[in-house]
């Protein structure tokens, strides 16, 4: 690999032993996929992925140790996943002492983290890119970050460049400042493999189009047609609704990066240039998509179980989101005669958001409904056998997929939360 003159002195130990060790293990992680070069990171901020104190992550609390110890910091601040407690959000006796005991590292990490360059102490979110939460690269910024649904949002939202880094990773390039130069951080790595029409008949749920697109495509770049009927600019419900689309491709599949044809800054600028000599094409339909959640398995002990909780955001909800939720949530109890949510209801969003709205009618119509407003994980809290168990209903397909919650598209889980059946 070819390095700079900075790259070399860091790599012979010149900055310190830690942060050669850090260069040596990005270099491998690049030679490994054929890249020949290191690129500096240009955006003002990272994202990492790794924001939760397990008990069993000690190997990740000694590493953080030797990293502060040895003054090899992130030379930009962060961001980091939402964290996975908060007391509001129901448990019962047994779940809280588990997740005491499960979670015992959390207040260390969070100090080690913000030692490290956490962004401030509410930089807590898998939605980084929100306006709020203030960490939002520009297009061709190179980036140094992790969080599959972030990646995406990052690549094909905004235009920035950012590879699927693993948690750690993420981490190293914001301390050496420079990632291996190669996958979707080339122009020949964001060109696309899959031509996507979409033909539906009306506005497909964003979440099930990109599972069904994320299953078709895995790690390939889709190019999707058909969505500029349904959005004529990347405005603020445009953007809510290609965020849950992509973390559905990402979690679904494995996409870094799609684009949207006259919508996404690379579709917009380049058009159909950007699919590849030999591109591959799928249709998706109102047939492809039934399917799609037709074969969604259900893992449920019992399948008939009533839920004993909703999920609603995951990624966290945007500010247009939760204000979306409010008018639907409250005039669907009042069309059925009831005043409060028939199952616990929890809604997650960034805490930057969730301060932003604190004096909004439309967080008290929420609290007056019986919701909770919670900064948590969905996923974390989720991914342990005392809540594996329990029957759990979700419109996030990335919770579907990592938990063992039910999904339901958007209208169903309003009708069951507000004492419908489906």
């Amino acid at each position: 690999m070819t390095l700079t003159k900075r790259q070399e002195d860091i790599l012979s130990g010149k900055e310190g032993e830690v942060k050669a060790k850090i260069m040596k293990t990005l270099i491998m992680y690049g030679e490994t996929f054929g890249s020949d070069r290191m690129v500096d990171i240009t955006s003002e901020c990272g994202h990492l992925v790794t924001s939760f104190g397990l008990s069993v992550m000690k190997p990740v609390y000694d590493l953080m140790d030797q990293l502060i110890e040895a003054n090899a910091i992130s030379s930009q601040h962060f961001s980091v996943d939402p964290r996975p407690l908060d007391k509001n959000v129901p448990k019962n006796f047994i779940q809280n002492i588990f997740f005491s005991v499960m979670y015992s590292k959390q207040n260390d990490y969070d100090k080690q983290l913000l030692k490290l360059g956490l962004l401030d102490k509410d930089a807590y979110t898998c939605t980084c890119y929100l306006d709020e939460v203030g960490n939002t690269p520009k297009e061709g910024e190179i980036l140094s970050w992790a969080e599959s649904s972030a990646v995406v949002y990052a690549n094909s939202i905004l235009g920035a460049r950012c590879n699927r880094n693993s948690g750690i990773l993420d981490l190293f390039g914001s301390i050496v400042g420079c990632v291996p130069y190669f996958g979707l951080l080339t122009d020949e790595g964001r060109k696309a493999d899959w031509l996507i029409e979409v033909r539906t008949t009306k506005k497909p749920e964003a979440q099930l189009l990109g599972s069904a697109i994320g299953m078709k495509v895995m790690e390939d770049v889709p190019f999707v047609v058909g969505m500029d009927k349904y959005f004529s600019t990347l405005d603020d419900d445009a953007k809510s609704y290609f965020k849950d689309f992509g973390a559905a491709t990402a979690s679904n599949g494995a996409v870094g990066l799609y684009h949207i044809e006259n919508l996404t800054p690379e579709a917009k600028r380049l058009g159909r240039s950007l699919l590849k000599e030999g591109y591959k094409t799928y249709i998706i339909d109102d047939d492809v998509l039934k399917e799609t959640e037709r074969n969604y398995p259900i893992i449920w002990k019992d399948k008939n179980a009533k839920p004993k909780l909703c999920f609603i955001g995951c990624p966290h909800l945007s500010k247009n989101q939760i204000i979306s939720w409010s008018r639907r949530i409250a005039n669907e109890l009042v069309k059925n005669g009831k005043k409060k949510v028939e199952i616990p209801t929890v809604m997650t969003a960034a805490p930057d958001v969730l301060k932003a709205m604190a004096n909004s009618s439309e967080v008290k119509t929420l609290k007056d409904c019986g919701v909770i407003l919670s900064y948590i994980c969905p996923l974390m809290y989720m991914n342990n056998p005392m809540c594996a168990s329990m029957p759990v209903i979700t419109c996030s397909n990335k919770l579907r997929t990592y938990t063992s919650a039910r999904y339901y598209q958007e209208d169903d889980i309003l009708c069951l939360i507000t004492g419908g059946s489906v």
